[in-house]
């Protein structure tokens, strides 16, 4: 195990409080036996109350966890305890040759990676790739040709009419854009049905997000015409792919790259993890967007706080956010800067995101020297030049915000939406606190 770990870390890797209070619980030497460790993994017996130990293990190539117990949480408290004895006692840790069943799920594991890449290799023949892509593409079309006259039939009607709508009229229309092979349209459509329900607001909201799909309806009329990277923003919007090895292949930007925030979503069974990082050096932001689908694990080797020394290729765009590694190096640093800016810095920047890529929806900020102060039930940061950005009203930690501050001013980063703040991580006393 080459990377560094503390224990604040590997309880942030918890699923939730109880399992990180039950696995600190269970790190003593009294419950386990048979406690081995090599560089690739480590293993352990857990002594509950049955007859039988839980066995427990964990492959620390990423990390990933598994255990006998029948929790269904991942890592579940026992992960959490080995990886903590680990980290605390590992004198304790006298074997290093794999047992069988350790074995037995790492060469389950290798196996299911070289499918994947046979599976990689297959989809990448040219002709197959060729012909695949214009049945696809001759789909979206006729998908956007039909959205656009039931988008005027929409507006004809006019938005009070919109709003008496079930969400069963939105989930049809988004239906048959998948059906188009068109995803990232339908994924917008689907936000509507609740933006007519939403409150104070709801009709700038809705006929935002209105026009960014005619927007892109109108785009992709023109696509052939416009600069590639914007093609590249309208196909991605539309739900078209990039091909990671191609990108692999193209020159990257080296840098120490600062985890400076996570945030996760999920929409129906597809969980989305968004990691937000910045370059010390060339002060670059960057996304890595993580996917999983179910009861999958996501990649918890990006956490907030650390900073990874790597090559990071960006993803085909006209304002570039999204990126991949294409090396980085295994040793892990903590993070020891906070970059920051003031609102009306941070709005310029974000202005020109948007005429680069309207269909920007999560922004990177880094504010400094911010208050957060609440106002008629309203809560906002206010900077030293007096200037205001809202918060999500139903942020459940405004209040911890507010304490960790304690009426003076802090160092936040977040995701700016266009109307809301919400804070991800507080720079406090030289290091950083997720939310």
């Amino acid at each position: 195990m080459s990377t560094t770990w503390t224990i604040d870390q590997i309880l942030a890797l918890a699923p939730d409080a109880s399992s990180a209070k039950n696995g600190k619980a269970l790190a003593t030497s009294l419950r386990w036996s048979s406690l081995g460790y090599n560089k690739n993994a480590t293993w352990g017996k857990c002594h509950g109350s049955g007859e039988k130990p839980y066995l427990t293990q964990i492959d620390l190539t990423e990390p990933a966890f598994k255990c006998s117990c029948p929790s269904r949480k991942l890592p579940c408290k026992h992960g959490i305890a080995l990886f903590l004895l680990l980290i605390n006692e590992r004198k304790l840790f006298t074997e290093d040759i794999q047992p069988e069943w350790v074995n037995e799920w790492i060469e389950a594991r290798n196996q299911r990676k070289a499918k994947k890449e046979e599976k990689v290799n297959i989809e990448t023949n040219p002709d197959a790739q060729e012909k695949r892509a214009a049945k696809r593409f001759n789909k979206v079309t006729v998908g956007m040709q039909d959205l656009e006259v039931w988008l005027r039939d929409l507006i004809s009607n006019g938005l009070a009419r919109a709003q008496e709508q079930p969400l069963s009229f939105w989930d049809e229309a988004a239906a048959r854009l998948v059906d188009a092979q068109a995803p990232g349209v339908a994924r917008m459509l689907r936000e509507m049905g609740s933006i007519s329900h939403s409150g104070l607001g709801w009709q700038e909201r809705l006929l935002s997000q209105l026009g960014r799909v005619y927007l892109l309806i109108e785009a992709f009329k023109r696509l052939e015409t416009l600069p590639i990277s914007v093609q590249a923003d309208i196909r991605t919007q539309i739900g078209f792919s990039q091909n990671q090895q191609e990108l692999l292949r193209q020159q990257g930007v080296k840098d120490s790259w600062l985890i400076l925030g996570q945030s996760l979503t999920q929409e129906e069974r597809l969980k989305i993890q968004r990691n937000w990082l910045w370059g010390k050096q060339t002060q670059q932001k960057a996304l890595i967007l993580n996917f999983a689908h179910g009861s999958q694990p996501l990649d918890t080797s990006f956490l907030p706080g650390r900073c990874i020394d790597g090559e990071l290729v960006f993803f085909e765009t006209a304002y570039p956010l999204r990126g991949i590694f294409k090396t980085r190096e295994d040793k892990l640093t903590q993070v020891d800067v906070m970059p920051g800016n003031n609102i009306s810095n941070m709005m310029q920047e974000y202005s020109q995101a948007l005429a680069s890529n309207p269909w920007i929806e999560q922004f990177p900020v880094c504010l400094s020297k911010v208050i957060p102060i609440k106002k008629e039930d309203k809560w906002f940061v206010r900077d030293e030049d007096k200037y205001l950005l809202p918060l999500k009203s139903k942020f459940s930690k405004n209040w911890q915000l507010l304490a960790l501050s304690g009426g003076y001013s802090l160092d936040i980063f977040g995701e700016w939406d266009g109307e809301y703040f919400l804070p991800l991580t507080v720079w406090v006393e030289n290091r950083l606190i997720n939310f």
